[in-house]
């Protein structure tokens, strides 16, 4: 048995199978683990959800919400303008409400203890134990999945507060959490969220640091598999970027013309073995909305 912790697929469904048909994926004893943005700028979102789902619901898949499928779940009440052809056609499908429902209780971190890998979709907030990314997750998580849902959505977008405390309540609390596992790239030297600058590693002004590179994360002993920056797929594929032990970015940039990659991991403990495996997705050079 493989699982396969597979990076942004961003609508590129067709990109998608022909990934898994050249790891070999077999659906009857392997495993997939989506990193988020599952949805948008791509041709093929409505496929793209309806295929996650049909594996997760078969107990095949595993996915993570990302800001784009965050974002979507805005859009469909109508809480932000859609400016993405190919999500007009997910919105206008008769299973939407269906895709929503499911896609809206889908969680922001997993941890599966048997590998011992964890799974988001932008980073673990570099002053957070894993412990307390788990609980604040899973507060977020819970009021996806409640009353208070829409309320959340319209409390959802800005850059405010742009730091930690654990004094932080109400809606600046869940938009802080929700910005860490879903947005973030770079911080300040003292754990601000930057938001301004999207760029690969090596680009950025000197006082950024990517979220994996702050010194004395409570994390850095845990093996960690993300999406959100493909910049920085790009940065590690051509400039032999070292990323700090256990950390695994797989956002290669397939939307943009990049790779759709897949990270193969099979056993555990001392006999794991961890294997990268990428197509080139050159037809998608100019995704619908940038």
């Amino acid at each position: 048995m493989a699982i396969y912790a597979i990076g942004d697929i961003q609508g590129c469904y067709e990109d998608l199978t022909l990934l898994l048909d050249y790891a070999e994926f077999n659906p009857q004893t392997d495993k997939l683990w989506f990193v988020g943005d599952l949805v948008n700028r791509g041709p093929d979102s409505l496929s793209s959800l309806r295929f996650v789902k049909k594996l997760q619901v078969a107990g095949t898949a595993q996915t993570v919400l990302g800001n784009h499928d965050l974002h979507l779940l805005a859009v469909y009440h109508q809480l932000k303008k859609n400016n993405d052809p190919a999500i007009d056609e997910l919105l206008n499908a008769p299973d939407c409400d269906e895709l929503i429902h499911w896609l809206r209780k889908q969680p922001l971190l997993i941890h599966d203890k048997q590998t011992g890998f964890t799974l988001v979709h932008a980073g673990i907030y570099p002053h957070w134990a894993l412990a307390q990314a788990k609980e604040y997750a899973s507060e977020l998580e819970t009021v996806l999945r409640s009353d208070q849902y829409l309320d959340f959505l319209k409390h959802m977008y800005g850059n405010q507060p742009n730091s930690w405390s654990e004094s932080l309540t109400g809606w600046d609390r869940l938009r802080f959490i929700c910005n860490s596992f879903s947005r973030m790239r770079y911080c300040q030297p003292g754990g601000e969220l930057d938001f301004d600058y999207n760029g690969a590693p090596g680009s950025q002004q000197n006082n950024l640091l990517p979220w994996f590179d702050m010194a004395k994360r409570p994390c850095e002993n845990e093996k960690i598999i993300f999406g959100h920056w493909s910049t920085l797929g790009y940065f590690k594929e051509q400039n032999n970027l070292q990323l700090p032990d256990g950390i695994y970015a797989t956002d290669t940039g397939c939307v943009w013309g990049g790779k759709l990659t897949a990270l193969k991991i099979e056993g555990t403990g001392k006999n794991q073995k961890i294997e990268t495996l990428s197509i080139d997705c050159p037809q998608r050079a100019t995704p619908y909305n940038k």
